[in-house]
């Protein structure tokens, strides 16, 4: 695994190391010791995953508040993804700053989110599958969101949604 900085701290890009053979590759997704060799304290108790039939289908921005703030290891397993990363962490100066990362299945990449940043992403293929392993329990109670669209982040989006969700689209904006 190699592990790099993005210019949001805490949001690491992680490309993959594959084994190759004449069987084909073989590759670590996630490895406990890696992670804490590379500074990151990270132990995932639940995965899921989230499928999108269509292209340009949108997800996010999603986060949760404290106490059930997560972090998240993100990869493409099938397809590919325009995954975007927003600092809701007003303590910091990145704050409500974002970095864009695509997570194809293909390059085998990944992105590592930590407490406190909204998550969202736009299918760049049919049928694309996103893995997410998480750290802390799904609260519904201490689910947030903010607006896709809101012109204060600035996202360059790299297509209009297809398909979105009615709540994600009605997040609210942030200076509304």
């Amino acid at each position: 695994m190699i592990f790099n900085a993005t210019t949001i701290p805490g949001i690491i890009s992680i490309e993959a190391s594959r084994a190759r053979d004449e069987r084909g590759a073989f590759m670590r997704s996630w490895c406990q010791e890696s992670f804490a060799a590379a500074g990151i304290d990270f132990t995932p108790i639940q995965a899921s995953l989230s499928e999108n039939t269509l292209k340009h289908t949108l997800r996010g921005m999603h986060f949760q508040i404290a106490p059930a703030e997560e972090q998240k290891l993100i990869r493409c397993v099938r397809g590919a993804v325009f995954d975007v990363l927003l600092d809701m962490r007003p303590d910091q100066p990145s704050y409500l700053h974002h970095v864009a990362v695509t997570l194809d299945s293909k390059a085998a990449n990944a992105v590592f989110v930590p407490r406190g940043i909204a998550h969202g992403f736009l299918s760049l293929t049919d049928d694309a599958v996103v893995e997410y392993l998480i750290d802390t329990p799904y609260a519904p109670a201490l689910a947030r969101g903010v607006r896709w669209n809101d012109p204060a982040f600035g996202i360059a989006w790299p297509a209009e949604p297809k398909v979105i969700s009615e709540r994600d689209n009605a997040w609210p904006l942030l200076h509304a």
